[in-house]
């Protein structure tokens, strides 16, 4: 058997791949820790440099977590590793009748995944070696003679399921983004392991430029950095140590515009200005579960926000709240996901209202006054809230911490609430918003009719069935 190191050294196979041996050192540190090789005094260096770990590994680690900056050559390097299980190992003992060994491709989005595929398929192609061993070959997949397939997989843990996996590359895993999952890196590598365990010498590639302290990858790291494991290796290092041809002027020029930003997208540092803005355990306290909406009752205040939306991209959401003491209630969620006419969605959303006896609804400062003129045709008062989005957030915190909030059980508001990211600003105030590539639609809407614009009262908001039939239906016309 041949060994990687020796792979990349040989001219019929992946040495042209690496014909600037100064640029590939730190690699070839990073490979040899993986597969539990020699290593010479430099190799040594880097990788105690890499690990903060004192001893070598003595063989090939079942886990493997790249915390490295961007351009650093993390996604060649995986596929390369990818293709050297698929075209070196014999798995053919461990599969049964009709079954194929999986190397998973994984990524924020299948696209993002075919960069890996591209690479796979340059190295297989261009290997004059390894070019008999493809038998079929598409845009996310390539199947090999000896049974081995490599394919994009959707990021998603209900389709990994199934499989008898030898390798998973999870690449960018801590930008991963799921509309119905808060955490889904961990939950898809909840579901890949299981998948691994049947194949001695599996191996979970997790590869990323860090983002912040929360999700797998920052687990990965806290748990395992600097300790000595011959099962998890964490290896972490900055753009120019794994690829020195990246310029250092163009780090230092993202390290003057956005020293927060450029520290963990080019030195490879955790981002210590953001942070989770709810716990999980917090939003599953006041959630009442089996509880998905609450009829209108007579004699009970209502209120009601909306988050407006054009009907291209975001979603157009609205909710309706009332107060028992101290407590919000949480009482209906709505929600009109993009594409849509907000004709249409305005009438239905009018139409809710005036079931909880409201004529009045507040809302986002959205499109000028197009919400305003859409409701009023619809007799409702659209009212502009006098709080931002992440003063809204601000002040929920608390009511959902100690309790004085019943929410719906809503898997989206779930989601979005939990998924929800404090940034601190160079104007020293925290901003609270949804992570990029997501979104906070029902959030918004649930945050604004639970908070509110309490400083001043906006009149029209609250409704019952008498004071909307004394005061207000007669005003509106109603009447």
């Amino acid at each position: 058997m041949i060994n990687i190191l020796q792979a990349i050294e040989d001219k019929n196979l992946f040495r042209p791949w690496f014909k600037d041996e100064a640029t590939w050192t730190a690699w070839r540190s990073f490979l040899a820790a993986l597969f539990g090789l020699d290593m010479g005094t430099k190799a040594r260096q880097i990788y105690k440099e890499c690990t903060k770990r004192p001893t070598l590994p003595t063989k090939q680690c079942s886990e493997a977590w790249l915390v490295i900056g961007r351009r650093g050559g993390k996604s060649f390097i995986a596929s390369l590793v990818a293709v050297f299980l698929a075209c070196f190992g014999d798995y053919s003992k461990y599969l049964a009748p009709g079954e194929s060994a999986v190397i998973m491709l994984i990524a924020a989005d299948r696209k993002q995944a075919r960069v890996l595929m591209r690479y796979i398929s340059s190295l297989l192609n261009n290997v004059q070696l390894l070019k008999p061993l493809i038998a079929k070959e598409t845009l996310e997949s390539i199947e090999l003679t000896n049974n081995t397939i490599l394919e994009v997989h959707t990021c998603n843990f209900r389709t990994v399921r199934g499989y008898t996996v030898i390798a998973c590359i999870a690449d960018e895993i801590a930008f991963w983004r799921m509309e119905d999952s808060a955490n889904p890196d961990i939950e898809i590598l909840n579901a890949i392991r299981p998948a691994m365990s049947t194949i001695p010498g599996s191996l979970l590639l997790c590869l990323s430029s860090p983002y912040a302290r929360k999700g797998a990858l920052w687990e990965a790291y806290k748990n395992n950095f600097g300790k000595q494991s011959d099962d998890t290796l964490v290896w972490q290092a900055p753009t120019r140590v794994m690829n020195p041809s990246v310029p250092q002027r163009v780090i230092d020029k993202a390290l003057e515009k956005d020293p927060a930003s450029a520290q963990a997208e080019y030195l490879a540092i955790f981002r210590a200005d953001i942070e989770s803005f709810v716990s999980r355990e917090a939003v599953e306290q006041v959630t009442i579960p089996g509880r998905i909406e609450l009829p209108p009752v007579p004699g009970i205040r209502y209120k009601a926000f909306c988050d407006p939306s054009g009907g291209s991209v975001d979603s157009f959401t609205i909710a309706i709240s009332h107060s028992e003491g101290s407590r919000r209630v949480l009482d209906a969620i709505r929600e009109s996901r993009p594409p849509f006419n907000p004709d249409s969605v305005v009438a239905e959303f009018a139409d809710l209202l005036r079931r909880y006896w409201l004529n009045t609804v507040t809302g986002d400062r959205y499109g000028g006054i197009w919400p305003e003129s859409k409701f009023r045709e619809h007799r409702i008062q659209y009212k502009v809230s006098e709080k931002a989005k992440s003063d809204l957030y601000r002040e929920l915190l608390p009511l959902i911490n100690s309790g004085e909030v019943e929410l719906l059980e809503s898997k989206k508001l779930f989601t979005q609430l939990t998924s929800l990211e404090r940034r601190s600003m160079r104007s020293g105030k925290d901003s609270i918003d949804h992570p990029f590539g997501t979104r906070d639609d029902v959030a918004n809407a649930v945050a604004g009719c639970l908070v509110g614009d309490t400083k001043k009262k906006i009149a029209g908001t609250w409704g019952t069935p008498a004071t909307y039939a004394r005061e207000r239906a007669p005003r509106w016309g109603l009447i």
